[in-house]
């Protein structure tokens, strides 16, 4: 896999250094042959096939543009490439260690599949599991390849965009702004339209090579195939009773029951709750089914990718502020300090390659659950087309693109040349673009849920799912301006923090503390809130099952999500400006640039760290609502493979409560482990630039230049080393539960039980997971821009005792907000799909 992401790698540097003319004739030729397959499944596969390449012929431009402006003077250009070699080299040691440890996941989960058990209708179909195991172990690898290839576009846009947003702002605070945001918006539109293409490329290929609704073969929504996450094979069993309220457990009577008791929920947790036919439960649409595999691999390497990008930055930055700020009382990024380029390396590959890694599997997921209950729910309702139910997250994603490009290029350039701080506030032009973003997302949605999901059946279902995704989007909105509201400087809370580091270290740690606890209400309401209404405006669509069941709850809070959802590519784009900004500031002081440029790069600093806080935030509650909807395809998974209802988690079991309780530990623990990983690791580089400023006393007068390459490659082996156990947990815990409490169970006459323990440890984790992430990445971000606030010069500016304070609580707050809570994004997510993946073995 390695081999194959280097060479995906090479051909993506031949491709930027290609002629136009040439690229287009290559591109023409390859999407032509893409187009056919599309064309054989469906038009609106060609649509989405269209609006992907269009979006990246569009990042082609912005990647030219950005490329166009110049690297300024040569000091500028010499620490440029500085970062640039340490961040190209740990990326590709850093993925050579995830590729090696895919590989062997990979052939785990081919053994599994080879020798668990099929169905006669899977293998009249001829997916047997010698088939059924080499389509999820190649989809497992392609998702892993593309994440590895997401994350490696954010880098390679940013490390050269540093440089030209630095030279930019010797001219003008506008421009600079406009560099940063265009290359953003180059790895968004790249990171989000792979996702949405390798999704549609792979469906499209099965739908053709599965022939799938010629006579005699599977149908678009049949059940003759059950992939890893959520299969969709059922064999056939006596018929029994529907009632949609009863409990599908034979453990004791409900007395805290967590999950779907009531009876109105019980299409929520679980859609097997309520049948029209006399078959055990209903089936899952298999092509989507075969699609997961795609997006446990973005999963697998994507947490592994921000575990070690996470301790690869924050112990930089950690031990140069200690040091550096602290105890030598130089300036931030000052050339003199000799972890200052490994600090900028990290930069890249800790919040650009992994953020991009992050977003997209959290699209993939989010659109591949969302095709599968779209099937689901068509299937359940007799519709004699469900493409448009299944296919409508690809349009909703490509709309995405749209509107996304039109936000990102509302941002122009200025001729008047000034210092942003005075003249214009980046926040003010960033909230521009979104709102311009979200204003054509609330249109665009409306529009695809009439054309998608107009049924006869039910004619104005559309409307109430059009309402769902509209839910989905005040959401996104209030998640950005929660998170807004409690990390940038401009409001009350981050004041409040930067003045209790007036009176000391320790208020300043307190006071932090307290604004990240405090941070977890109101996004947890705003999650609540929009799960109740989305279910019950998809309730109430007018989609009933055979027995006249309402049937849309649990399909409305996937359109809730895709909501969230459709204005990611903006909102990945201001989050990769920080990072970009945040380089440019470092290359602008380490060249020793006037103080009026430098004023200029901070201000632009300071505004992405409010948006690297906001995008942390806008993550976390997606993958919330995500979660939720992988929790129930785990119960109709087990249900399938049991030939048994599975409804109900019952927490009043001793052991389901234990399971529960192991599942909050596992956050935890992870966390703790993470944060750990990036205190060793900054002592190893405090130890290192001690050494070098005592054996070296003439760096302090510019005399001697720092060893910067020791730092890098201190940071860069420990980072490495240090990921592996939080990400052996994640992925070995929920396994190793679920088989314990499965032979536990076979010797206790409850053969359920290891079933329902995984049950209860994901529902755990996800709730634990979301508070804890959103207390890390709030209290972090928050400690960041209060020292941030101090120095533009109050509470005694920069060298004073409040920002020595401020520092403290900063490189505290810097692995919660870096390492352990962006990593918890993906944990979450990770749990729900592994526990897919090994369903099978837990029962």
């Amino acid at each position: 896999m390695l081999l194959l992401l280097i060479s995906l790698v090479q051909i993506f540097r031949i491709l930027m250094r290609m002629n136009v003319r040439l690229l287009f004739v290559l591109l023409f030729l390859g999407f032509g042959a893409i187009f056919y397959i599309g064309a054989s499944t469906s038009p609106i596969i060609v649509f989405v096939f269209s609006v992907c390449i269009i979006s990246f012929l569009l990042s082609i431009y912005l990647t030219k543009w950005v490329l166009a402006k110049d690297e300024g003077p040569p000091e500028m250009g010499q620490i440029s490439d500085a970062i640039r070699d340490g961040a190209e080299g740990f990326f590709k040691t850093q993925y050579g260690t995830i590729s090696k440890m895919a590989l062997l996941l990979a052939f785990v989960i081919f053994g599994i599949y080879m020798f668990r058990s099929t169905t006669p209708q899977q293998e009249s179909s001829g997916l047997g599991r010698l088939t059924s195991a080499s389509i999820t172990v190649f989809s497992f690898l392609l998702g892993a390849v593309c994440s590895g290839m997401a994350g490696y576009v954010g880098m390679w846009v940013s490390v050269r965009a540093n440089v030209r947003v630095s030279s930019a702002a010797r001219r003008s605070a506008r421009e600079a702004l406009q560099i940063a945001v265009r290359a953003g918006g180059f790895s968004a539109l790249v990171v989000v339209g792979m996702a949405v293409i390798g999704v549609a490329i792979l469906y499209a290929t099965f739908y053709v090579w599965l022939g799938v609704d010629s006579p005699g073969s599977m149908k678009v929504t049949d059940c003759r195939h059950s992939s890893p996450p959520l299969p969709a094979g059922r064999r056939s069993s006596p018929p029994r009773r529907s009632p949609p309220r009863r409990s599908s457990s034979p453990s004791p009577p409900r007395r805290s029951s967590l999950a779907a008791s009531p009876p109105r929920r019980s299409s929520l947790v679980a859609a097997s709750s309520s049948r029209s036919s006399p078959s055990p439960s209903p089936p899952l649409p298999a092509v989507p089914l075969l699609l997961v595999g795609y997006g446990f691999g973005a999963s697998f390497v994507a947490l592994f990718a921000q575990l070690g990008g996470g301790i690869y930055t924050k112990a930089a930055d950690v031990g140069a502020d200690l040091v550096g700020k602290v105890e030598q009382g130089i300036p931030e990024d000052d050339p003199r300090n000799p972890a200052v380029i490994a600090d900028l390396v990290g930069d890249n590959v800790g919040d650009c390659a992994a953020r991009g890694a992050d977003l997209f599997e959290s699209i993939a997921a989010e659109i591949i659950s969302a095709m599968i209950l779209g099937g689901s729910m068509a299937q359940r309702c007799k519709i004699e087309d469900p493409s448009g139910f299944i296919l409508f997250p690809l349009v909703i994603h490509s709309f995405d693109l749209i509107v996304s490009s039109v936000g990102i290029f509302s941002i122009r350039g200025t001729r008047d040349p000034g210092v942003i701080s005075v003249m214009e506030d980046p926040m003010t032009i960033l909230q521009k673009g979104y709102s311009i973003t979200i204003i054509l997302a609330v249109v665009t949605f409306g529009l695809s849920t009439r054309w998608m999901l107009y049924t006869e059946q039910a004619p104005s279902a559309w409307l109430n799912f059009a309402l769902c995704g509209l839910v989905g989007i005040m959401t996104a909105y209030s998640f950005v301006w929660i998170t807004q509201y409690y990390t940038d400087y401009k409001h009350e809370p981050v004041r409040k923090l930067a003045l209790s580091s007036s009176t000391g270290h320790g208020t300043n740690i307190i006071a932090g503390i307290s604004l990240g606890l405090e941070s977890t209400a109101l996004p947890v309401l705003v999650i609540s809130v929009s799960i109740i209404s989305a279910f019950w405006l998809g309730q109430t669509s007018g989609l009933v099952d055979g027995d006249g069941n309402p049937t849309g709850g649990l399909f409305g809070t996937a359109v809730a999500t895709m909501g969230m959802l459709s204005t990611a590519a903006y909102v990945l784009t201001m989050d990769m400006f920080g990072p970009i900004a945040d380089n440019a500031g470092g290359i602008v002081e380490m060249s020793r640039q006037p103080e009026s440029v430098r004023e200029i790069t901070d201000v632009l600093d300071a505004a992405g760290n409010t948006t690297k806080a906001t995008t942390k935030g806008f993550a976390i509650g997606s993958a919330a609502l995500a979660s939720f909807l992988l929790f129930s395809a785990y119960m109709d998974e087990v249900a399938a493979f049991a030939h048994s209802p599975f409804t109900q988690v019952d927490i009043a079991i001793p052991e389901v409560f234990v399971g529960g309780l192991l599942g909050s530990m596992l956050i935890f623990l992870f966390s703790a482990w993470a944060c750990a990983a990036v205190g060793r690791t900054a002592q190893e580089v405090v130890n290192e630039v001690r050494r070098q400023f005592i054996e070296r006393p003439g760096i302090m007068d510019y005399k001697d230049k720092p060893d910067y390459g020791r730092c890098v490659a201190i940071v860069a082996s420990a980072s490495l080393k240090e990921m592996i156990k939080p990400g052996a947990l994640a992925v070995i815990s929920p396994i190793f539960i679920g088989i314990l409490f499965r032979i536990l169970g076979y010797y206790t006459g409850h053969p359920l039980l290891g079933a329902k323990v995984v049950a209860a440890m994901l529902m755990f984790a996800t709730v634990s997971g979301i508070l804890m992430a959103l207390f890390l990445n709030t209290a972090g971000g928050a400690w960041d821009n209060a020292k941030k606030y101090i120095e533009t010069g109050a509470l005694g500016g920069k060298g004073s005792d409040s920002h020595k304070a401020a520092i403290t609580g900063d490189t505290v707050g810097d692995p919660f907000k870096d390492t352990a809570g962006p990593s918890l994004h993906v944990l979450i997510k990770m749990l729900a799909t592994i526990t897919l993946v090994m369903a099978p073995v837990f029962l």
